[in-house]
């Protein structure tokens, strides 16, 4: 007799999502879901309305797969507008379901099992599985924290970073704005990284899905504006955060020609194509106006302030994020064995969703760090302030 049919060795390396198991938690304890980066308030009703004429005007069909014209152009117009980059649509985009998908499709184009991926840690969930699920070796450097409850940022050990690159080295990914630390990188980090790419012939792979959420005066510096780095970067981006529509699933590269190629014989195969009415609707997004941009700055400026001083009024020792919509702290003077067993009493006794800091790192990493976000309506955040104060009591 035939034994059970087995599963793959590179499905067992990882987990499932961390992140959207909280979410399901949260749902099913009532509790305020601050665990999940999406935004509980409404998208901008220009590009609702864009959306609904879309449908409305039979774009319901295919699109071509690597991006709609319209889209592909929007795209290479606001990267122009925004940072000067040369970025020619029919070259160098392709579109798609998200910068999930775009991640993905970039890792399984340009790496061949074996090659080693640098990753900074803590990192987003997704990255060590893609890594692994195209074959890839990661090869972790650390960001150390600032002192919580101090103004700083995260940083890097250049000597660490520098031995990471080797022959083996196919890749770096570079998530600036960070999630989940709220570091953003600095031109001195970049241009250090840069040099390292050049000289080891190695792509940058550059998560960019914050660039317009910065505080503090800090800065977004693409990484293929720097000197030479256009032919050594891959930068994906998506209208997710930047437009409040994160179930929408569009999202981009940015890449040299050759390796777009490649990103898009990929993508044809995963996916198709992202859906041709939100693509239209992306194109009339990326068209807002300055002010549309200041106003989402002010908003979570306001927002990451609010949650700062609840999460410090119940004990939480904040790390005050530069960009991005998220705060990791430190919880080690609660008591509570690990970040595990603390964010699982807060969601179905307190009734507030966290995410556990060991889900950014690899082995025994944030054992007693919790993020929580602010991406959420007043409402939202009112809720969360008298459940935690009245847990602190």
């Amino acid at each position: 007799m035939a034994g059970r049919p087995r599963t793959s060795e590179k499905a067992s390396r990882f987990t499932e999502s961390v992140i959207r198991e909280m979410t399901r938690l949260a749902h099913a304890h009532g509790a305020v879901n601050l665990s999940q980066g999406f935004p509980d308030f409404p998208a901008p009703a220009e590009v609702k309305q864009a959306a609904c004429d879309a449908i409305a005007g039979d774009i319901n069909q295919y699109a071509v797969t690597w991006g709609a014209k319209p889209l592909r152009h929007a795209i290479a117009a606001d990267a122009h507008a925004q940072h000067g980059l040369a970025v020619d649509p029919d070259a160098h985009v392709t579109v798609c379901c998200g910068s999930t998908e775009a991640m993905m499709a970039t890792m399984l184009a340009i790496v061949d099992p074996g090659d080693e991926v640098i990753v900074f840690e803590p990192f987003y969930e997704n990255y060590g599985p893609d890594a692994i699920l195209s074959g890839a070796t990661p090869r972790y450097v650390t960001l150390r924290p600032p002192v919580p409850g101090t103004r700083g940022d995260w940083t890097f050990d250049p000597d660490e970073l520098a031995a990471a690159f080797s022959n083996k080295t196919r890749a770096i990914i570079i998530n600036t704005p960070n999630n989940p630390t709220g570091k953003v990188f600095t031109r001195e980090e970049l241009m250090l990284i840069a040099g390292l790419c050049q000289r080891w012939g190695v792509l940058a792979v550059t998560d960019e899905i914050y660039e317009h959420i910065l505080y503090d005066g800090a800065t977004h510096v693409p990484m293929a504006s720097l000197d030479g780095m256009a032919e050594h970067t891959v930068t994906i981006n998506s209208v997710s955060k930047t437009y409040s529509v994160t179930g929408w699933r569009v999202g981009w590269t940015i890449a040299p020609a050759n390796v777009t190629g490649a990103i898009r014989k990929v993508h044809d195969f995963l996916t198709v194509g992202a859906a041709a009415p939100l693509q239209a609707a992306a194109a009339a997004a990326l068209s807002m106006p300055a002010s549309y941009y200041a106003g989402l700055l002010e908003t979570y400026r306001v927002k990451r302030e609010r949650l700062m001083g609840i999460l410090t009024g119940a004990g939480f020792r904040c790390i005050e994020p530069r960009g991005a919509y998220y705060i990791m702290t430190d919880v080690s003077g609660f008591g509570f064995p690990d970040d595990v067993a603390l964010a699982k009493h807060l969601v179905t006794s307190v009734g507030v969703a966290s995410v556990p800091g060991s889900s950014f790192y690899r082995g025994d990493g944030g054992r007693q760090q919790l993020r929580f976000c602010f991406c959420k309506k007043d409402e939202t955040l009112t809720a969360a302030a008298e459940r935690l104060a009245a847990w602190a009591r």
